[in-house]
């Protein structure tokens, strides 16, 4: 996916494989995390358990960039392997923030991989660098292996152990580790995030992934989503499930049906297509408009748009053409080609919106510079009228569970109206997602919702404020 609505970015992937028999666990790792590439595109890496030793490679880059043939076939064989893929909501672009992270302790060895963010983080790291710890990245994912490795010295087994961190670490965590003998998931009480468990065929064994449509890549049948506060554990002797967190009202990030999740992936029982269809509905409902044409902004708002033509029976057309040469970032040297980004991504296909009334669908709008920068796009090819509806409601405020949501001072619906905003990026009309609509897109699903961001009102305590770069004051000292 490219985001074209501002700065909102995919969160992190995670996969974890365990297999009966010593197999290629490398390749299917790669596959899965191949899938879940629109989660994360800053980083990615896996770590494969061979009889115990463990063996890494992960890099900066695309699963492809990262990942050769030969690196692969370098892993040989094993029976468990973990992987991720990452976007960086805390901690700076390097390779030491690359996960799985890999920590050896006199009780063995694990590895992790972390989806979400943790509200407490910054409190955490610093009672373990009182006690003498030292970090090596900026990632909560460290602070999270510290609270399990600490755990370990004190019970008797690495569930236990997790079980215990638990009651420590605060905030949004879908987390797969691996020990020596091992395969572990887990997932916050809240369940903020997403994750899931698979069975390979003929009971060869399991997996775990953050989304359905890893399982589908290597060929897995979806079991069941992992529930919120659970613990699973697949060894020799089989999945243990421990539930000793579970049990409190669930609150999943509903971004995950509007723009993170691939429209192919079930999340909680609901189809994310037919959730982004469903959005569109309710907003031809709640913003209706008499127009010649619905089209939406590749890649999120397709859906949606779809969803709002079939409601109003205005026609749905492809009114963008995107590049998909465009990898996650490319070069603009000077001022005039960094104000043609848009343009070098994306370009309106003039026969269907010249001189027509145009119903642009976008996902969200989170400043507003880039949705000016489509509209006038639409404008130059000629549309006649454009009005633009939105698949969410005006984010307000930030989150703190992980979705790289800007402070919101920058966020341009915490400083404007709805006709202000119309007004600044250049569109004859505007209209947004209710916060009632929003939670009922997701059909029959399991789960209830987090609106934090566009109602400023979060499921669990949060700080008055969290920096982005909350770690890089202990860099700097």
């Amino acid at each position: 996916m490219i985001s074209l609505s501002g700065n909102i970015h995919e969160e992190c992937g995670v996969f974890g494989i365990y297999t009966n028999t010593p197999t290629d666990v490398a390749h299917s790792a790669y596959f899965g995390l191949y899938a879940l590439q629109h989660r994360g595109q800053e980083s990615c890496g896996i770590v494969v358990n061979d009889r115990g030793v463990f063996k890494t490679h992960k890099g900066l880059g695309l699963v492809n960039e990262v990942f050769s043939e030969r690196t692969l076939a370098e892993f040989g064989q094993g029976k468990i392997a973990v992987g991720h893929v990452r976007y960086s909501t805390t901690g700076n672009v390097n390779t030491a923030n690359c996960q799985p992270m890999t920590v050896r302790h006199v009780k063995g060895a694990l590895a992790i991989a972390h989806n979400g963010n943790l509200i407490n983080a910054l409190e955490l790291r610093r009672q373990y660098e009182l006690k003498g710890a030292i970090f090596h990245s900026t990632s909560d994912t460290e602070v999270i292996s510290y609270a399990i490795t600490e755990a370990r010295l004190e019970t008797a087994s690495i569930q236990k152990a997790v079980e215990k961190a638990m009651y420590k670490i605060k905030g949004a965590y879908s987390l797969v580790i691996m020990s020596p003998k091992k395969l572990i998931a887990a997932r916050d009480p809240q369940g903020f995030r997403p994750l899931c468990l698979g069975r390979l065929p003929d009971d060869a064994g399991y997996v775990f992934a953050s989304e359905s449509c890893a399982l589908d890549s290597i060929g897995a049948e979806f079991v069941r989503d992992v529930e919120p506060g659970e613990i699973i554990v697949i060894d020799e002797n089989g999945i243990e499930s421990i539930k000793t967190h579970c049990g409190q009202k669930s609150s999943m990030c509903v971004f995950e049906f509007i723009y993170f999740a691939r429209p192919d992936s079930v999340i909680e029982g609901a189809s994310v297509h037919r959730a982004r269809l469903r959005a569109g509905h309710y907003l031809a409902l709640e913003h209706p408009v008499q127009a010649d044409v619905v089209i939406g902004c590749p890649d999120s708002g397709l859906d949606a748009a779809l969803g709002f033509a079939q409601q109003s029976g205005i026609p749905y057309g492809v009114g963008f053409v995107k590049n998909r040469y465009i990898g996650r970032t490319f070069i603009q040297p000077t001022q005039g080609m960094r104000e043609n980004s848009v343009r070098i991504k994306l370009n309106a296909v003039t026969d269907v919106v010249k001189g027509k009334r145009v119903v642009l669908i976008d996902d969200s709008i989170v400043r507003g510079t880039t949705s000016a920068k489509v509209v006038k796009l639409l404008r130059h090819a000629g549309a006649k009228e454009i009005h633009m509806r939105i698949s969410s409601p005006p984010f307000i405020s930030e989150c703190f569970f992980g979705t790289d949501i800007d402070n919101k001072e920058n966020l341009i619906a915490n400083k404007h109206s709805v006709e202000e905003i119309a007004k600044i990026i250049g569109v004859d009309s505007l209209g947004f997602l209710s916060t009632d609509s929003v939670v009922k897109i997701a059909e029959n699903a399991g789960c209830g919702f987090c609106t934090g961001c566009f109602t400023g009102k979060y499921p669990i305590e949060v700080p008055d404020e969290i920096p982005k770069d909350k770690f890089e004051m202990k860099f700097d000292e």
